[in-house]
């Protein structure tokens, strides 16, 4: 809609959005930045185990994982920019 009723209903769309923002995402913000760090680092840290030779801690206890992992592989790899993925168990 245009107009005067147009202008209230998106000045309280956007009033609502900002108050959604201060409310639910700014104060969880350093949080879940923090979190997401700690995730990361956790993923290097295999990532460099891995690397040196050294077998993967949690290995065993994530094999019940890996069809869930099969089932996304064709998301994944598409978002990662290939168009067909041609790795071990293939995809497409």
């Amino acid at each position: 809609a245009s107009g005067p009723v147009g202008d209230r209903i998106r000045a309280g769309l956007r009033a609502v959005a900002e108050f959604h923002e201060a409310w639910f995402i700014a104060r969880w913000r350093s949080t879940l930045r923090r979190e997401a760090r700690d995730q990361q680092d956790t993923m290097r840290a295999l990532m460099l185990l891995d690397t040196l030779g050294v077998d993967s801690p949690v290995a065993y206890e994530t094999l019940e994982l890996v069809p869930f992992l099969l089932a996304d592989m064709h998301e994944w790899h598409v978002r990662m920019g290939r168009d067909e993925y041609d790795g071990p168990g293939g995809c497409c």
